[in-house]
């Protein structure tokens, strides 16, 4: 190679790096510039709802920031959502937690699982579906239990993790199993009182005769929720898993090696 094209190689490289560099300088202040925003939009909402009830200082900026992104960093309906929460968490969780006590038919229905991590640190419960059927204890108790669950998921994070995953399994799935009264709770729960918890929601297993039930829910999924939900073949389900969770940490009863854990027990 001549010293002439040796130079001009050299210049473009050269121009590159900067190029990158400019690039990744940009990134970093808007990242930083986002961050800021955030931080005082954290630091504004959390002045407003102290205000309008005292208890919300028990609240950290954590949730406080999920509140605020569940709404787009509007604060103003970040503010309305998290003291609708305060509001019904005070009424429906007096204690401060649901103890099994409280949901002893759910919990004698062997239906929910919590054990490992995905790629991303976030916990992993599995639902099996096919196992609920509307009982005894009613509705109230049913919404309980999601209390239940979703508490001991977020207790259960590693520090700086606010996600988990779940994977619903429809096997076995039916009209007797169906209990639309129910699901529109869980995802009222979900969605109004712990916005940004979910990561992924992988469904799994799903019988033919689902969609009928799930035509009715999904209008009430909103945008956010929707973009976290993936429906996997039967034949693709280990492959789908193992992008996400390593395979320790993959359920034995898809392939994987980690043992089913019943969510009561963790």
């Amino acid at each position: 190679m001549e010293q002439r094209e040796v130079e001009v190689s050299v210049e473009k490289m050269e121009s590159e790096e900067h190029t990158i560099e400019a690039k990744t300088e940009k990134g970093v202040e808007h990242s930083n510039a986002s961050n800021e925003m955030e931080q005082n939009k954290v630091r504004l909402m959390r002045a407003f709802v102290e205000k309008q009830d005292p208890s919300s200082k028990e609240e950290d900026d954590l949730m406080i920031r999920r509140f605020l992104r569940a709404r787009d960093l509007d604060v103003e309906k970040a503010s309305a959502m998290f003291l609708k929460y305060i509001k019904w968490k005070r009424t429906f969780v007096p204690n401060g937690s649901i103890s099994v006590s409280e949901v002893p038919n759910e919990i004698a229905q062997n239906k929910m699982f919590m054990q490992g991590l995905d790629k991303k640190g976030r916990p992993i419960t599995v639902v099996f579906a096919g196992r609920h059927f509307p009982q005894k204890g009613g509705l109230d108790e049913f919404k309980r239990f999601v209390v239940f669950a979703l508490d001991k998921l977020c207790s259960s994070m590693p520090t700086g993790q606010e996600k988990f995953v779940v994977i619903g399994d429809l096997k076995g799935w039916g009209y007797s199993n169906s209990d639309i009264r129910a699901y529109l709770g869980a995802l009222s729960i979900l969605q109004d009182y712990y916005p940004e918890r979910l990561g992924k929601l992988f469904i799994v297993h799903v019988p033919y005769i689902f969609m009928t039930v799930w035509k009715i829910v999904y209008p009430f999924i909103d945008n956010n929720t929707k973009k976290k939900i993936v429906f996997v073949e039967n034949k693709q389900l280990k492959s789908t898993l193992l992008e996400d969770i390593d395979e320790s940490q993959v359920p034995d009863v898809y392939g994987g090696k980690m043992a089913l854990v019943p969510i009561q027990d963790n």
